[in-house]
């Protein structure tokens, strides 16, 4: 360590001239030191100027010192250059897990509203796929049987024709160009304060319908019977409704040829068409007579468009 006291400022008038009898061998580390050239290295030891520093072994920060007090090399180029590649492959690894996932989840998207749906629910799907397929092996059943009997030379001409009667019958009936009788109910829409509507008949046509109706017509207090079809119209008209164009007055009898028990729940259930009546003031009375006969006929359409496929 140097002394910290200052030293004193030279005496301009001093002597200059050296003293003789100061030692003038200089020190050895001082006489290198003058004679070396700038910038150039010698071996002596640094001078004791003060604490002593070490230069920083990596200035610009591209290598680390480890435990032992070295420096570790910095990363190289190619270092560099595998992390980035590492982390996409492992960036699309997760996308395609993520991917599949989520296609798992949609496939089974089914299976888990099946497994949230209630008992009773559970119940009833199964049912109509029991009654559905039932259905679909009893129409198997009938068109193979038809096919044996088409083939089998003169009695095959004779199913033929059998079979082409019937659907020639089935049509005839549900385009009222044929009268119909069989199993169903007689329904009675009597008006009370005010006159039954023509939307409150058409309600009670559609329940009908969806209640497994196959023959339908329709009569009042005055005008003729009028057979409903798939483009049958109701209109209100003063007193009364108008029909595919004919007059009629309440009270209105609908006959229907149906299944009578499943139609009779129809029209009774709450909000149905009984509480329609209700509400115009009128009231429903429901008959289930031995034999319903539908014999009111509407003419054939006369197709202006239509032709059949060939």
């Amino acid at each position: 360590m140097s002394d910290p006291t200052p030293d004193p400022i030279p005496d301009p008038t001093a002597d200059s001239t050296p003293d003789p009898t100061a030692d003038s061998t200089p020190e050895p580390g001082a006489a290198q030191a003058a004679n070396a050239e700038p910038g150039a290295v010698t071996d002596e030891p640094f001078a004791d100027a003060g604490p002593h520093t070490h230069p920083d072994p990596d200035p610009d920060g591209e290598g680390k010192r480890d435990g032992e007090g070295e420096v570790e090399p910095a990363a190289t180029p190619g270092h560099r250059k595998r992390a980035p590649a590492a982390g996409a492959i492992i960036g699309l690894l997760v996308f395609l897990l993520a991917f599949a996932l989520v296609a798992q989840v949609q496939s089974n998207t089914g299976d888990a509203q099946l497994e949230n749906a209630r008992q009773d629910d559970l119940v009833r799907i199964l049912s109509d796929l029991n009654n559905r397929e039932l259905r679909e092996r009893s129409e198997i059943n009938t068109l193979q049987g038809t096919l044996s009997q088409l083939g089998a030379g003169a009695q095959g001409r004779e199913a033929a024709l059998a079979d082409a009667r019937q659907r020639a019958d089935q049509l005839g009936i549900l385009a009222g160009t044929l009268a119909a009788q069989g199993q169903g109910l007689a329904i009675r829409l009597v008006p009370g304060g005010g006159p039954i509507r023509a939307a409150t008949v058409l309600e009670a046509v559609e329940e009908l319908r969806g209640a497994g109706a196959e023959a339908m017509q329709i009569a009042g207090a005055e005008g003729k019977p009028v057979r409903i079809i798939a483009s049958t119209y109701f209109v209100d008209a003063g007193n009364g409704i108008t029909v595919d164009g004919g007059s009629l007055t309440g009270p209105y009898t609908l006959t229907v040829i149906g299944p009578a028990d499943t139609m009779r729940t129809a029209l009774t259930i709450p909000g149905g068409v009984a509480d329609s009546v209700g509400r115009d003031g009128g009231s429903l009375a429901v008959a289930e007579p031995t034999l319903v006969r539908v014999d009111a006929l509407h003419p054939p359409a006369q197709l202006r468009y239509a032709r059949p496929a060939q």
